[in-house]
């Protein structure tokens, strides 16, 4: 089986997700330097952090962490374009894991249920997955929790957020999030998943949909903040 790998990995060699360096046998899909230089912001480990802040007085959030510091140029950047643009959805679920496993050795492991921000049909139609719900489903597999990508849903399809300033975005995004059954979800803790956050005005969108089930409560998790 070693000799058929080696082969393959000739002609068709495996390289590291964020670098394109080629991969040894024992790294799965990041190389061992970019799996120690991947900006890592540690939020996890401080309620008071600046993802957290970006809730305030907005939110109820219990906690709210994102993993990766965002970068022009940078590696991070480069992962998020492959998951996003790319088709790499391998990419999102194992930094998911990485994710989750960091996770459950903080207050996140309260959580209940893990819910990726949802897209509107016409846009999974036309990208064929959800980028949110790929870092979700590592997530949920390290942390041993169920994901729910059924409750929360995108009632209408917005433009897309970049390059817009920050009550564009708040706007952009009001009110267009609703809840199927929302019983299913009453007195849970909720994880909600998503790629990067700016602003904040998409997950506040969905905390509040979310919030209106009874007896909730609401996390916050991204891969990046940018």
């Amino acid at each position: 089986m070693s000799i058929l790998s080696n082969l393959l990995n000739l002609f068709y060699p495996r390289l590291c997700a964020a670098c394109d360096d080629t991969l040894y046998r024992n790294e799965p899909f990041l190389c061992t330097g970019c799996h120690y230089n991947l900006p890592r912001t540690n939020f996890h480990k401080n309620d008071e952090n600046d993802v957290a802040k970006i809730f305030w007085g907005r939110v109820p959030v219990q906690y709210a962490t994102a993993f990766y510091h965002f970068q022009k140029g940078g590696l991070v950047q480069n992962l998020m374009h492959k998951l996003k643009y790319k088709g790499q959805k391998e990419i999102g679920s194992e930094l998911g894991k990485i994710i989750g496993k960091e996770l459950c050795q903080s207050n996140f492991n309260e959580v209940d249920v893990i819910v990726p921000v949802p897209l509107h049909k016409s846009k999974l139609r036309k990208r064929g997955y959800n980028q949110s719900e790929c870092i979700a489903v590592g997530i949920a597999e390290a942390m041993n929790k169920p994901m729910d990508i059924s409750t929360l849903y995108r009632a209408k399809a917005n433009a897309t957020q970049t390059r817009k300033h920050r009550f564009e975005r708040w706007t952009n995004v009001e009110s267009i999030f609703a809840l199927k059954h929302p019983e299913t979800i009453a007195n849970k803790h909720i994880l909600i998943v998503d790629d990067v956050v700016t602003t904040g005005a998409t997950l506040e969108a969905c905390a509040n949909a979310l919030l209106q089930a009874e007896n909730v409560k609401v996390s916050i998790v991204t891969l990046a903040y940018a």
